[in-house]
């Protein structure tokens, strides 16, 4: 029997989550580092705009081997809609991909708990084997109302089995405390925690059942004491409309989206890949920016680089490829002269040819 003709199952299946600009990204690319040269592995990534950022980074840095397998759910929660958005690219990247591993990223403003309950349903019982989920969490903000009044962040601290204190090279003293203390009031009594910086995770820590979903024989409830079922409040307004990341690209050559939800806002930008930067005029624009979360790829004229901002500053990484430049800001509020400045960061338009 061909490999393509083989029923999928027991695919050992990880969630990574935690909150904007924690690191997830980092520590999903650090583990396809030390993915074994034997082993098919396929990521799924959700984020909360609708412009679809990671997907290329993740492609940009070419694996030797090539089995790696990225699909984006980009424009919001992927449990939104039924799930339906999750449970399509999902079929599609494990009938594709026929992993050996998947990792799934949410969306930092999601709902792990009814991405979870998606995955424990009985579509997937036989396909995916849920492994320890691990939550990304900088203790710094312990101490801010924003995250701990935020019911998404202390939602991913509940399905956590392994709560991971990233970035501890910026910690002060007491701030490794604080999360302990914080996990043991808000976690499970058996979630683990561990310090780590760059998001430099061991994928042997990962391994091991989920907890989470522990059900006797024949029970088939997943709306459990840890897990009751609740109405989302979502606002974006998407779900009718192609998503931007799809949609084809105008004479312009800019696409704009726009996106809210849970206190938050999105704005992006994808332009044509004729559209050549200023490296230079982009980082001096960006180390200017007072925003939650940026994220990037520029084609520019010294080369294709990846952005990534958080408050604790900006970080660039060169890439090997991607299809165009695309940009996404996470916000409090949103300042209607970046895209004036980001225009102006254009060197060249280089023509297209046939």
């Amino acid at each position: 029997m061909s490999t393509e003709n083989k029923q999928i199952l027991c695919v050992p299946t990880h969630i990574v989550t935690g909150f904007l600009g924690v690191g997830k990204t980092s520590a999903i690319l650090h583990l396809m580092k030390h993915k074994p040269e034997n082993e098919r592995w396929a990521v799924l990534v959700n984020e909360f705009g609708e412009i679809g950022i990671d997907g290329s980074l993740f492609r940009g840095r070419k694996n030797k081997d090539q089995q790696l397998f990225i699909r984006e759910v980009p424009g919001g929660c992927m449990c939104c809609a039924a799930g339906l958005p999750m449970q399509i690219a999902l079929n599609q990247l494990l009938s594709e991909a026929r992993p050996d591993r998947l990792l799934i990223e949410p969306t930092g403003l999601g709902h792990p708990k009814e991405v979870l309950q998606a995955l424990s349903s009985e579509h997937y019982r036989q396909v995916l084997s849920l492994q320890k989920n691990v939550t990304l969490v900088d203790a710094r903000h312990l101490s801010d109302t924003r995250y701990t009044s935020h019911e998404t962040f202390n939602q991913q601290i509940a399905i956590a089995d392994i709560v991971v204190g990233n970035k501890q090279d910026l910690y002060q003293e007491g701030d490794q405390e604080k999360l302990v203390a914080y996990v043991a009031v808000h976690g499970r009594p058996e979630t683990q925690v561990c310090f780590t910086q760059h998001g430099h995770l061991s994928l042997e820590v990962l391994e091991g059942e989920t907890a989470l979903y522990e059900q006797p024989a024949g029970r088939h409830d997943h709306h459990d004491a840890h897990h009751p079922h609740h109405e989302h409040h979502h606002h974006h307004e998407h779900h009718n409309k192609p998503l931007i990341s799809e949609a084809p690209m105008p004479e312009s050559g800019i696409l704009k989206a726009v996106n809210q939800g849970e206190g938050f806002h999105s704005i992006g930008w994808r332009f044509s890949p004729d559209k050549v930067f200023s490296r230079r005029k982009l980082i001096l624009l960006f180390v200017a920016l007072k925003v939650e979360r940026m994220k990037a790829v520029f084609i520019t004229s010294s080369g294709i680089f990846g952005y990534n901002l958080t408050p604790d500053g900006v970080t660039e990484v060169e890439l090997d490829d991607c299809s165009g430049s695309r940009i996404e800001l996470i916000s409090a509020t949103t300042d209607d002269s970046f895209e004036s400045q980001l225009i102006d960061c254009i060197e060249i338009i280089a023509e297209q040819t046939a």
